[in-house]
């Protein structure tokens, strides 16, 4: 609704922007406004729904103009005093929202963290298998957590678990970055891998975890 129908109802706008005018609701919440008769102040400061102030008029006047003009009467600023209500047409505008809420949920990305396991003495054929199986699955946007598990007097060289790890993720620094260098924690080393780019279709949380057999 333009301002020449706000002049037509004998009204005179100041052309001003209303301080939320980004969002019609100033950033207030869908569901908590208060819209039509639940607004519950005697006086409203009106704003109309181009940003411009029409003024503060007792709210049965407010109403009686939002009807006149077949819009809504939402209070935009309840703490406001007086409260600010805005014009528009609320049920469109929660339409709006809604879709804007769907799209912006399809544009997700959700990041699976999988997890790969090694030995310290893995054979060259399992490294590469592992190697493979980490690049696939930062290819599809998912992040790798790598980890080492020393066994018995292993655990006096963890050196040649962080050689390992360091190795592996120098041989992806195309598609991925380091999130978290190795780490010694008790009997395990982990490291954490990240792509480097996000994924191109939204991923399901699986909780995939692989191992593989290595030569002893």
């Amino acid at each position: 609704m333009g301002r020449a129908a706000f002049m037509a109802a004998g009204l005179s706008p100041v052309a001003f922007f209303f301080a939320g005018n980004r969002s019609p609701t100033g950033g207030a919440s869908i569901n908590e406004l208060r819209v039509n008769g639940a607004i519950r102040a005697k006086e409203v400061l009106v704003i109309a729904p181009d940003g411009a102030q029409i003024g503060i008029k007792k709210l049965n006047e407010a109403m009686w103009l939002a009807e006149q003009l077949d819009l809504d009467l939402v209070e935009v600023a309840p703490n406001a005093k007086p409260p600010v209500c805005r014009l528009m047409d609320y049920g469109k505008y929660k339409y709006e929202q809604s879709v804007k809420a769907r799209e912006a949920r399809k544009k997700q990305t959700r990041t699976t963290i999988k997890e790969l396991r090694m030995k310290v003495r893995i054979g060259e054929h399992d490294f590469d298998i592992t190697r493979r199986k980490a690049q696939e699955f930062l290819e599809e946007g998912d992040k790798v957590k790598v980890t080492i598990r020393f066994r018995g007097r292993e655990q006096e060289r963890p050196a040649f678990g962080k050689d390992l790890l360091d190795r592996l993720a120098e041989d992806l620094t195309d598609v991925a970055v380091t999130e978290q260098t190795p780490k010694l924690e008790g009997r395990s080393m982990t490291m954490v891998l990240a792509p480097t780019k996000r994924a191109k279709a939204p991923v399901e949380v699986d909780g995939g975890e692989t191992e593989l057999a290595e030569d002893e």
